[in-house]
């Protein structure tokens, strides 16, 4: 083989080699943006999720805080009705007591 040859020779191997690694190159980069997105889409997804377990949890948080407040007034219009009741029994003899000392006076 002449050096001529051999140049020639060499140059379609650089030009080969440089055509694979283009080739690797570009495989490389199309399977690196497949991933990119990929990982957008399970990002999205996983924010979605996160949201909608959010929304819940804030619903259920309201829920209960509405049940425990609901609990919490009913104790104290109970509370409100006895005393209620207790009052108006009391005044109802302080009252009388009070009327009695009038009319007794009265009679004196």
């Amino acid at each position: 083989m002449s050096n001529q040859e051999k140049y020639v020779h060499s140059l379609k191997q650089i030009k080969e080699g440089e055509e694979k690694a283009w080739a690797e190159v570009q495989n490389f980069k199309k399977k690196v943006t497949e991933d990119i997105k990929s990982f957008q889409i399970d990002a999205d997804k996983a924010i979605e999720a996160t949201k909608t377990q959010g929304e819940k949890l804030v619903e259920s948080s309201i829920d209960q805080a509405r049940k425990k407040a609901e609990i919490e007034v009913e104790k104290i219009i109970e509370e409100a009705n006895t005393k209620s009741k207790t009052i108006s029994t009391q005044m109802d003899e302080q009252s009388v007591s009070g009327i009695l000392d009038i009319l007794l006076k009265g009679v004196e």
